[in-house]
């Protein structure tokens, strides 16, 4: 069964920090070979989503404020641990949910792999900047807005 799991920061438990930040570094630094650094401070004022299945981890997410991670409230470390299930939609759709209802947000901006943005179109996002490399990887700004 799909659970939904969101916590603040201080509401994490060692084991539930150790496993988000264990999966953030076997997506990003192991699979895709990009030595980046992935704690950056703004864990501590993001809202932390993730869906299990079972007991385990299937897709997580963070949603930051504005002016943590990026000038508006933003959504960013998205990952799927079992691809094509329809996974990553959820745990983006809830992002986007909770910046609304926690942020008071109608404007949401990412940061995204340019390989991706097909993905992230299917959830309401647009591509709103040229590409750009950031940790050897092309990526975009896109940005989704209820207006």
């Amino acid at each position: 069964m799909l659970k939904l799991h969101k916590k603040t920061f201080p509401e994490l438990t060692t084991a539930e920090l150790y496993d988000l930040l264990r999966i953030r570094s076997e997506v990003f630094v192991v699979e895709q070979d990009c030595v980046y650094q992935d704690m950056d401070y703004d864990d501590q004022a993001a809202i932390h989503l993730w869906l299990t299945e079972g007991d385990h981890i299937v897709a997580l997410c963070r949603v930051c404020p504005a002016g943590t991670h990026m000038e508006e409230v933003s959504i960013g470390r998205v990952i799927t641990t079992e691809r094509g299930k329809g996974y990553g939609k959820r745990i983006m759709l809830e992002g986007i949910a909770v910046a609304k209802e926690h942020f008071c947000t109608k404007r949401i901006d990412i940061e995204a792999q340019e390989y991706a943005k097909g993905f992230y179109e299917q959830v309401g996002f647009r591509q709103s900047s040229e590409a750009f490399i950031m940790d050897r990887i092309p990526h975009i700004r896109m940005t989704w807005s209820e207006e």
